[in-house]
């Protein structure tokens, strides 16, 4: 359902960011540069051991240097989970603000404070800590097996206390219809193993903690974070607190893709220090502290789809293991959020999934850019490749016949969060991003030769504008503003809604002033903190536009219904006379009734008139949850180059096509589409956290240490790359907008990985694709059929198995 009968003064307007300018002159204030008076600093003392217990830990030396030092026997000892925005039954607690049993490398052991971060670190140091190694547990296979360690004995859920078996987190089926018959009906079967990695955040800001103990025996926090009223909960939680004694400030975000949505574990271990020394405590993480401390859940997955000979789809079968690592964020949901997706790609009459999660001794995985979406869209792209080429079908038909659209249910983020679809611009990514690429001129693999070889793969998918549905689901999701007109006629806009730097806020400026009818450029988000708003979930699940502008959004409307009353007694006209218009050679909106003029007032005298009149100011606290969560669509095309003899795939060409309903900040969102493009690429082809075998220590601890990424030359070139939009008409969002940010990673790795069949006739099922993984195979295709080039040398030796 195309519109194009938009007409906006802000929405949809290229204008520059209400926070780049401070950020390009360094300005802005991210929690590294927080600095308070008299503030010490505080480090960390972290097992070197995966899996261990604390047998004596002497702080005496330390403390002879003047640092506050504090363990695990100086903290609160209730178990919580870093993650506080579902409801109470989905969620696992299995974690302490420091630990006596390490279940990770990095893992808190006791934290220092003194003057200097130099005094800290040989205060640090001077801790002497005797362990009991223990067996780590690195093999999420082994971990289920009766050999294996338990890891945890025992998690508390919604206020009891359960038992943990083969050291399994968490387990869960879902089912719809009848899966054996809808097997027994299908004419084609297929089955296929998949496996995905443990990509790290690699967020451009390390987590920081700034903490201040106040008079009245408060708190007031600067965290890295992606919402600052679920750290406040889980802060008053942890350390018995009031609310109203918690303060948590919301500062400018250097990035985050999920690893801020629970409280960062450095927050409560410097509030806990903060409040032993009785003064304020700064902590910021290294890079390899980072990496230890969270990453993308790897999934290993076994797929069964049953079709018809005409490729309707009958009946799909998932079943899921993750990885967890040490702790148990939010495995729960995200087993949920997997059979949501698949149920929501296509129309399975039959669908069973069943997932379980299970402990090891690594870094606890969470919440990642798309938070189970990319992994199931590869999988089930992957599979959609699959059968289309073996029913000799075009895949982009098979798609077209299948998919989930306008009218259709769809699930957004499990099986509890269930709304018809509104808007859908499917078919048209579809047959744009399909002439944009040359889809119809692409060859199968079997006519290429030669060292070198491109394909063209596509791959289709979504992401679901946060987590509201008709009826509450397992997350909680909602979010809360306040609009005030100052008695100059500018406008104050506050809301706790989180800014990863994507222009999120920027955007809610646009749509406030889209709806009281005021230039943009009088619209100021106001900074914030947790007291002075009222509660938003946090800035995830594509949801920052969609809900909390639409939070704006109703809360200025409230305005702008006092606005027309006021300026309706001030004109001596009925309010639905009023009409209100930015004025473009002013410094404000004006309100003025047609064909009229002499009855016509900027918005600034209606205000002043209103403060001199003790009218009161026009103001309105509104919070909103969406009823809905719809889908943003994205279509990826995708070409690669593939280097038969080494192993090296480049992407050479891209075609990036997202729905998005109505598109509020155009330049932003094309970055959206390239930035999701370049993390999906990495994914798909590079980027991993492994472990050594033993250890228990990452092969990679941080950027200079092997963590490899994509950079700008291993992409296409803006030349190769075409970004486009297909401007739905979304009913229940803002001005039509709906989410955009996860929907352009998800695609992206069954698009790579589908482009590299064509181009070789070698199908990758595990991910990421590195050179060393796919060279064994690309060299056996290879010499099975010679090339009829000159590119017929002898081939270089195959590296060992070790290698």
């Amino acid at each position: 359902m195309a519109n194009s009968s938009k007409t906006f003064h802000s929405v949809g307007e290229d204008v520059p960011r209400q926070d780049g300018e401070a950020k390009v002159t360094g300005r802005a204030t991210y929690a590294p540069d927080v600095t308070l008076p008299g503030m010490w600093h505080g480090k960390v003392l972290r097992s070197p051991y995966p899996h261990a217990e604390v047998v004596d830990i002497d702080t005496s030396a330390a403390e002879e240097m003047g640092a506050i030092c504090i363990t695990f026997e100086d903290v609160p000892s209730d178990r919580y989970n870093e993650r506080t925005i579902s409801v109470p039954d989905a969620i696992y607690r299995d974690n302490t603000v420091l630990t006596d049993r390490p279940r990770r490398v990095g893992e808190g052991i006791a934290a220092v404070a003194a003057e200097t971060e130099q005094k800290a670190e040989k205060a640090l140091q001077a801790i002497d800590v005797t362990y009991n190694e223990l067996d780590p547990v690195l093999d999420p296979e082994f971990a289920t097996s009766d050999d294996a360690p338990a890891l945890h004995e025992t998690i508390v859920r919604d206020g009891e206390t359960e038992s943990i078996e083969d050291n399994i987190a968490v387990e869960r089926d879902i089912s719809v219809g009848n899966v054996s018959q809808g097997f027994s009906e299908a004419d084609h079967v297929f089955e296929e193993s998949f496996e995905t990695g443990r990509t790290y955040h690699a967020q451009l800001e390390n987590k920081t903690t700034v903490c201040r103990p106040e008079a009245n025996g408060g708190i007031t926090v600067w965290p890295t974070t992606q919402t600052v009223h679920n750290v406040r909960n889980l802060l008053g939680e942890i350390f018995e607190l009031p609310l109203s004694k918690v303060n948590v400030k919301r500062l400018t975000l250097g990035g985050a893709f999920g690893s801020s949505i629970q409280t960062n574990s450095v927050t409560p271990i410097t509030v806990a220090l903060a409040l032993a020394a009785d003064k304020p405590v700064k902590i910021s993480c290294s890079r390899e502290e980072d990496m230890y401390d969270h990453c993308r859940y790897p999934t290993t997955v076994d797929l069964k789809i049953g079709v018809s000979d005409d490729g309707d789809i009958i009946a799909g079968e998932m079943d899921v293991t993750t990885d967890v690592g040490c702790h148990n964020i939010q495995a729960f949901p995200f087993l949920g959020v997997m059979a949501g997706f698949m149920a929501s790609l296509y129309k399975f009459d039959h669908l069973e999934f069943s997932g379980r999660g299970v402990y090891t001794n690594k870094a606890p995985a969470c919440a990642m850019q798309g938070f189970g979406n990319p992994q199931t869209t590869f999988v089930v792209e992957s599979m959609i490749d699959m059968i289309a080429e073996e029913l000799d079908i075009d895949q982009l038909e098979l798609i077209n016949k299948n998919y989930v659209g306008e009218g259709d249910t769809f699930w957004g983020q499990g099986p509890t969060i269930k709304s018809v679809v509104k808007s859908c611009g499917v078919e048209e990514l579809h047959e744009e991003g399909a002439e944009l690429i040359g889809w119809d001129e692409r060859t199968p693999p079997e006519e290429k030769d030669g060292r070198y070889r491109r394909g063209i793969g596509m791959a289709r998918g979504f992401h679901t504008s946060g987590t509201g549905g008709p009826t509450p689901g397992e997350a909680i999701d909602y979010s809360s503003a306040q609009v005030k007109i100052n008695e100059d006629g500018t406008v104050d806009v506050v809301s706790a809604l989180q800014d990863h730097g994507g222009g999120t806020l920027s955007a809610g400026a646009k749509i406030v002033a889209e709806e009281l009818g005021v230039p943009l450029e009088n619209v100021n988000i106001s900074p914030t903190d947790s007291m002075n708003t009222a509660y938003d979930v946090a800035t995830h699940a594509t949801r920052g536009v969609y809900a909390g502008g639409a939070a704006m959004k109703k809360a200025a409307e409230n305005v702008r219904e006092q606005l027309v009353e006021n300026a309706a007694r001030l004109l001596d006209v009925h309010p639905d006379a009023v009409l209100l218009e930015p004025d473009a050679g002013g410094d404000a909106g004006r309100v003025y009734v047609e064909g009229i003029p002499e009855k016509e007032m900027t918005i600034g005298e209606v205000a002043r008139t209103a403060e001199q009149r003790n009218w009161g100011t026009m103001a309105a606290v509104e919070s909103n949850r969406q009823i809905a969560c719809p889908p943003a669509y994205a279509a990826q095309f995708v070409e690669v180059e593939v280097d038969m003899k080494t192993g090296h795939i480049e992407t050479v060409g891209a075609v990036l096509g997202n729905d998005s309903g109505t598109i509020v900040n155009p330049t932003l969102a094309a970055g959206q589409q390239h930035g999701g493009f370049y993390r999906g690429a990495g994914y798909a082809l590079i980027e991993d956290t492994t472990y050594t075998s033993d250890s228990g220590q990452l092969d990679s601890r941080g950027f200079l240490t092997d963590y490899r990424m994509l950079t700008t030359m291993d992409l296409p070139s803006n030349e190769d790359t075409e970004s486009f939009f297909v401007e739905t008409e979304e009913p229940t969002g803002p001005f039509g907008a709906k989410g955009l940010g996860e929907a352009c990673i998800n695609p992206t790795a069954a698009a790579i990985t589908n482009a590299i069949y064509n181009a070789t006739g070698v199908r990758f099922t595990e991910i990421p694709v590195t050179p060393e993984q796919a060279v064994s195979e690309l060299r056996q295709q290879l010499e099975d059929e010679p090339p009829e080039t000159d590119d017929d040398a002898e081939l270089p030796p195959q590296p060992a198995e070790d290698d």
